[in-house]
């Protein structure tokens, strides 16, 4: 679709059905935007694989552990942001996977699941990043997962596969943005990466600051007009709430809001403005793991980068905020139950995720030791029959099972969990549900109540007076 005929007639189209309903991405008038202003900067919010459940929780869990909202529903009950609703359909599926949902963001069409920016027949769409870039804006994503990964690959480049991560490293040495940071270092070390490429000297080469721990990044110099590498781990950062429990991780990886506000306060020398992604992709992992402490806590996490977004919006007055999800995952809720607050509160203890625990157990444990392991990580004791049905899960593993999340038994924890914590999961996987979407500053008054996520492309374009 070219970009003059969207403003005219934008239309959904259901994946699998013979309806199709009229919608626009525009609107008459807004209290968060005045009609006629540009942004001068984007901030593009997203918490992957967030499902509705995952924000109430967050929220509810901040209300009775400190006593205030979460800065995303505080904006709804402030009313300092516009809210639909989005759908996230692929080309391929009315369940969109990471690649084709951010690339439904970047590209402006929808794609086939698995890839990025490429259509079915082979045909690539220019990414939303590399336009800003060729405006003369500065531009970059930070996330918690590798940054190599689908939703701030989605923004960057074209590629037939997602997987396809250590291709992805080389796409963006050329690109040269200018701040890029998260997780991956398997995809830039040449003692990790299979082609043995230096790919860390080759940025350092271009004129990158290349950096590799938190100290670095607070450390690093403003203005210097140098782009940033900042890669913080071999893979995903470690989750939020096993960080807080290890000061040797704090000390070492920063905080998706700190990464925020440096990108910010990076890019925001630039006169034209700039445009940055900013991924909670943790919250995605632990909602495919059904780890509820993984889950909430690094949505808390992304909570924090949202208000860092919002403060600089506030006093900077021309920037378009966007906050979003790119597709539900595995629907979590908390249920009905005499014990429900109770349970629900167990988690403002706990002191580490599934993930910590099922890591930390080996196939020569006692039901005991697995008892101990899990009352120590959440406060709460398991029964002696349930550690042991955990334990038969890593009789049949291989030595490489116990480093894939996929053969660890994170359902069957789940299920048991559901007694202590009240938080019950409709899958492992994603969902098509529609999704939560909130902007605010200039543009924000362009929102419709309910949108297509290739919308969200034009929408940017338009609120920035950026041509195609």
């Amino acid at each position: 679709m070219k970009r003059r005929d969207f403003f005219r007639n934008t239309s959904l189209a259901v994946f699998g059905s013979a309806i199709a309903a009229p919608v626009s991405a525009l609107a008459s008038s807004a209290a968060t935007g005045r009609k006629g202003d540009h942004a001068r900067n984007i901030i593009f919010l997203v918490s992957d694989g967030m499902s509705v459940g995952t924000l109430g929780m967050a929220d509810l869990l901040l209300q009775r552990k400190e006593g205030r909202s979460s800065e995303w529903m505080r904006l709804y009950t402030e009313g300092l942001v516009k809210r639909a609703l989005m759908d996230t359909a692929s080309a391929s599926s009315l369940v969109t996977d990471s690649a084709a949902a951010s690339s439904s963001w970047g590209g402006g069409m929808r794609v086939n699941n698995g890839s990025l920016n490429v259509g079915p027949n082979g045909e690539e769409y220019k990414p939303i990043l590399q336009k800003f870039k060729s405006a003369g804006k500065s531009v970059g994503c930070v996330t918690t997962v590798p940054i190599t990964h689908a939703t701030p690959a989605g923004f960057c480049v074209n590629s037939k596969s997602r997987g396809d991560q250590a291709d992805i490293a080389l796409q963006y040495l050329d690109l040269q943005f200018d701040i890029m940071m998260g997780g991956g270092a398997e995809f830039f070390s040449k003692d990790k990466r299979k082609d043995k490429a230096d790919v860390f000297g080759q940025f350092k080469q271009k004129g990158y600051h290349v950096l590799q721990n938190r100290e670095a990044m607070l450390t690093l110099q403003r203005g210097t007009g140098k782009p940033v590498l900042g890669v913080f781990h071999e893979d995903g950062l470690p989750y939020t709430l096993d960080a807080m429990q290890d000061a040797a991780i704090t000390k070492a990886i920063p905080t998706l809001a700190e990464m925020t506000k440096t990108a910010i306060d990076h890019m925001n020398t630039n006169s034209k403005g700039f445009v940055l992604q900013v991924e909670g992709g943790k919250v995605d992992w632990a909602a495919h793991a059904n780890d509820a402490a993984g889950l909430l806590y690094d949505q808390i996490a992304f909570d924090d980068a949202i208000k860092v977004a919002v403060d600089f919006a506030m006093k900077d007055k021309h920037t378009l905020v966007i906050i979003t999800t790119d597709h539900g995952n595995a629907n979590p809720g908390l249920f009905s139950g005499s014990k429900a607050n109770a349970n629900f509160d167990r988690i403002q203890k706990y002191r580490h995720t599934n993930d910590w625990i099922l890591h930390g157990i080996r196939k020569d444990f006692s039901a005991a030791q697995v008892i101990e392991r899990i009352e120590a990580a959440q406060g709460y004791a398991i029964k002696k029959e349930e550690a042991a049905q955990l334990l038969s899960h890593y009789a049949k593993m291989d030595g490489d099972g116990l480093y894939n999340p996929y053969k660890l038994p994170f359902k069957e924890l789940a299920v048991m969990q559901r007694q202590y914590n009240s938080i019950g999961w409709g899958a492992m996987d994603h969902s098509g549900d529609y999704v939560e979407l909130a902007m605010m500053g200039p543009g924000s008054e362009n929102l419709k109540q309910f949108v297509k996520n290739t919308d969200l492309h034009y929408l940017m374009l338009e609120a920035a007076g950026v041509t195609e």
